[in-house]
């Protein structure tokens, strides 16, 4: 508590980070979600089945993925800023490259790098930011942070289609767009970002934790599996829905991104009430439980409705409750039970586990589709999945107040 006395210097340095690491955010986003309005582009040009393009971001993930626990490791022991000026240095240059691949799969190697990449980011940020807000913002601090991931994504929505509708622009013009401010962005880290800041607790501890014991704390594992299957959920929405209200609700492209930007928008809202509530309540698995079953109504709905309106209100409520505005209640979930040495570690495994599932969703929904002939059993099949996530939240052990732990 003393370190949250001392509002001067330490209050101007978290907030920079807040902001830094918003930033982030918003360029890793629209990174990934310039892609969506460009798979009909990818389909014509390439031929491609809607299983090989999912398999597209499945392959994205799969490089992300993979670099979550080396990258959460390396900042822990070589430096977390050193991992994130380096991984961001490499996405503005393997995105920008993209302009120069002469085949799909130049491409489909560009965009992997891509990912792996933007795989520094995660563990390294979420342990800077966790340990310089104070312990009472926590959740909402994470959420203002994690709400750059709704900008990006409405941002990469919008460059992408009105680069091809409306300017008529070639296909891989919007990646070196979004190459510009990750540029920036990784400016700032570099001026901004103190490895170990003498206001953290954390960087004044000699606290070792085995890689290990970190799949010995049960709240850990429950919080790894509730994410894994909420964020299903949102890359198949992210992935298919604008290609969905084109494909099977004859919307045009610009129309469907609008609509399918309705989740990213409303998001911004949800993630700073509900990670309020949290850090007013001091505990996390309540929220997760009023938010999860919410989610589960939504994502059912957005195939079973037939009105206009109605999918309107069920994409409010998918983005008022969805992954992005549970993402910050859990990752205060995991700050509270992590040890300190090993956030970084903690943080990267934790996004390895969730982001797995962007690696599955994305290609067996266009799977499914092949299959069926519409996404619409896709979208059901996340359903189920989140399902699993409220069941295992269930589970998890909280003592009446985070506050008092």
């Amino acid at each position: 508590m003393e370190n949250d006395l001392k509002p001067s210097i330490p209050t101007v340095y978290w907030l920079k980070l807040v902001i830094i690491f918003f930033l982030g955010w918003i360029v890793i986003y629209a990174g990934r979600s310039v892609l969506s309005p460009l798979v009909g582009e990818l389909q014509t040009q390439f031929g491609l089945t809607k299983a090989a393009t999912g398999g597209i971001m499945s392959l994205f993930f799969l490089a992300y993925t993979l670099f979550q626990i080396p990258s959460g490791i390396l900042g822990d022991k070589i430096g977390r800023k050193r991992v994130l000026v380096t991984g961001f240095s490499l996405y503005a240059i393997f995105i920008a490259a993209i302009y120069f691949a002469p085949s799909f799969t130049s491409f489909l190697i560009l965009w992997m790098l891509t990912g792996a990449a933007q795989g520094c980011y995660y563990g390294p940020q979420y342990a800077l930011s966790s340990e310089a807000i104070p312990k009472k913002w926590i959740t909402l601090g994470s959420a203002i942070i994690g709400s750059g991931m709704s900008f990006g994504i409405a941002i990469g929505y919008y460059l992408s289609s009105v680069m091809i509708s409306v300017f008529n622009t070639s296909w891989k013009i919007p990646f070196v767009m979004v190459a510009m401010p990750i540029v920036i962005v990784t400016v700032l880290m570099i001026v901004f970002i103190k490895d170990k800041s003498k206001f953290s607790v954390a960087s004044q501890t000699s606290e070792k934790t085995n890689f290990s014991q970190l799949f010995k704390n049960r709240n850990l594992v429950l919080a790894y599996i509730t994410i894994f299957c909420s964020i299903y959920g949102f890359f198949v929405i992210i992935t298919w829905l604008p290609n969905y209200l084109e494909v099977e609700r004859g919307m045009n492209k610009i129309e469907a991104s609008q609509i399918a930007s309705i989740v990213p928008w409303i998001s911004i809202i949800g993630t700073l009430l509900c990670s309020y509530v949290s850090d007013k309540l001091g505990r996390r698995k309540p929220v997760v439980l009023f938010m999860m079953p919410l989610s589960l109504i939504a994502i059912f709905s957005i195939v079973y409705c037939d009105s206009y309106a109605v999918l309107v209100a069920v994409l409010i409520l998918y983005g008022f409750i969805g992954k992005i505005s549970l993402n910050p209640v859990l990752i205060a979930l995991v700050a509270d039970n992590a040890p300190k040495a090993s956030l970084s570690t903690a943080f990267g495994l934790y996004n390895f586990f969730c982001m797995a599932a962007s690696i599955c969703a994305p290609y067996f929904t266009g799977l499914i589709a092949d299959k069926t002939g519409s996404l619409n059993s896709g979208f059901y099949l996340a359903a189920v999945i989140t399902l699993v996530g409220i069941t295992a939240m269930l589970f998890v052990k909280e003592a009446k107040s985070a506050k008092q732990s």
